[in-house]
């Protein structure tokens, strides 16, 4: 076991509030996808322009991550159970080796709520866990030698048993490192649309827990968190009427008591002056948040048009890509200009970067086989501005429109176990971006699942206990970063780990 030395400084310790991965998601191959998880293969619109603005991003803006957005249907033909389409999967991989190329972590995200045409995984007649575990199992396969592939198990499930939906989950990590992908890491979502504002209160957060790897630890395996800022969390209107400090106050403070970490994989805002100070008061205190928060992957670009409600995709102009000032101020240059912050902060352990070593542990160990995050310590009070109606919706061509609703929208038919929240609101995918050119249909919802909306606010809260992890010989598992600095007033010394 390799051991790091930490040099402890007088005064207060600094820590930089900055998270370790920045990025947009590239929209385009999950086109058309319903809540219900029906997702027609024929909406789907290639960003064409993706390899593109990854490159910009990147080159421009110093991003450092991006979710590639897929449908099950669309990577298997329609074929449940069957292999990967050589032809859409081919497809889809070109985006993602543009995405490697880059130099950037990329995230497989299967964008189908937990469900294939209607029916959910694992539950109630749906796909089995071996189907869904068959898809990770060939997926990781194809990418088990690049530890910048991130697997995203599912987008957003909701209306799920969590109880059954953690062993699907459990299903699909499991087939993952069992192909060979044993250091990436590889998101959890929970139920609710995964929101930061049930997380806790939902259980999700506790029923993820009990999913490990096949030799019991949970080294790489992050929480996915999902929140919007507009008053039904739904990411359709332009107006934010909160910062979601509490909501991702409640989630860091039980990722703390767990000794685990999460990414935020999505979350977005209107181009409005609420949305402005909204968006980006969230991922500042996101960064400050970095001890437990790995990353922020803002919500969208790839081939939604620019008009679109929560469009980050670049314009043109005189051949070069600009950023809408949303995406410049409070996505980049919240990440990039991050200040150091002075504050006393616990360590938290982060395992080295090597492929998962079988031992006994009673605990799992502390955060993914990355390089360690900065730590700080939360601070509260959301901002409030006022909503504003639902724009009217908008269409994509073909005749099927791309519809993702819902993200993060809190729910009202829930188990049991799980606090009643808000009902879910479609969240609309608008006209591609003029690249894509062809003649426009009306708008069909198609057959959505979901009741009727309602305003309700959804609760927050949460607890746990946390716990240190060591092997079977009494050594730690994991080692700290020569990177952290705490400290106290007039003491200095060296702590070995």
């Amino acid at each position: 076991m390799l051991f790091k030395s930490l040099v402890v400084l007088g005064g207060a310790a600094l820590a930089a509030a900055k998270v370790q991965f920045m990025g947009m998601n590239i929209a385009g191959f999950e086109f058309g996808c319903l809540i219900d998880g029906t997702c027609p293969t024929g909406s789907v619109v290639p960003p064409d322009e993706g390899a593109a603005q990854m490159q910009h991003f990147v080159k421009d803006d110093q991003l450092n991550i991006f979710r590639l957005p897929v449908s099950w249907q669309f990577l298997v033909n329609n074929q449940l159970g069957g292999t990967l389409d050589s032809n859409n999967f081919g497809e889809y991989d070109k985006l993602m080796q543009d995405c490697l190329a880059t130099g950037s972590y990329c995230a497989i995200d299967i964008h189908n709520f937990a469900r294939w045409n209607g029916k959910i995984i694992g539950q109630a007649g749906g796909p089995t866990d071996d189907q869904f575990a068959d898809l990770w199992k060939q997926l990781a396969t194809k990418y088990n030698s690049n530890t910048k592939v991130i697997f995203g198990l599912m987008n957003e499930p909701h209306n799920v048993d969590m109880t059954a939906w953690a062993a699907s989950c459990q299903a699909a990590v499991t087939a993952i490192r069992n192909a060979g992908a044993t250091s990436q890491m590889i998101l959890l979502p929970g139920n609710n649309f995964t929101s930061a504002a049930t997380f806790v209160s939902g259980g999700s957060g506790d029923a993820l827990l009990t999913v490990k790897n096949p030799d019991g630890t949970t080294t790489g395996l992050l929480m996915d968190i999902h929140k919007y800022l507009d008053f039904d969390n739904s990411g359709n209107h332009q107006d934010c009427t909160t910062d979601n400090k509490e909501a991702f106050a409640s989630v860091a403070q039980f990722l703390r008591e767990n000794g685990r970490q999460a990414m935020v994989s999505e979350t977005g805002a209107g181009s409005t002056d609420s949305c402005q100070t909204a968006f980006c008061a969230q991922n500042a205190f996101i960064n400050q948040n970095s001890d437990v928060f790995m990353g922020i992957i803002a919500w969208a670009a790839g081939s939604f048009a620019t008009s679109y409600t929560l469009s980050l995709t670049p314009k043109k102009q005189n051949g070069k890509f600009v950023n809408d000032k949303l995406a410049a101020e409070c996505v980049v240059a919240v990440w990039v200009n991050a200040p150091a912050v002075t504050t006393p902060a616990p360590i938290i352990p982060v395992a080295p970067v090597v492929a998962p070593v079988p031992a006994p542990n009673t605990a799992p160990p502390l955060g993914p086989t990355l390089a360690p995050p900065a730590i700080a310590t939360p601070i509260a009070a959301p901002v409030n501005s006022p909503a504003s109606n639902p724009p009217p919706a908008v269409v994509k061509p073909s005749g099927t429109p791309p519809v993702k609703p819902g993200n993060g929208s809190p729910i009202v038919a829930t188990p049991p176990s799980e606090e009643p929240t808000l009902m879910p609101v479609s969240r609309i995918q608008p006209t591609v971006h003029p690249s894509f050119t062809s003649s426009v249909a009306p708008l069909s919802t198609g057959s959505l699942s979901s009741p009727p909306t309602s305003n309700a606010s959804s609760p927050t809260s949460g607890n746990s206990t946390p716990s240190a992890t060591q092997n079977s010989n009494g050594l730690l598992s994991s080692v700290f970063s020569s990177s952290l600095f705490i400290g106290m007033s007039g003491f200095l010394g060296v702590l070995l780990v």
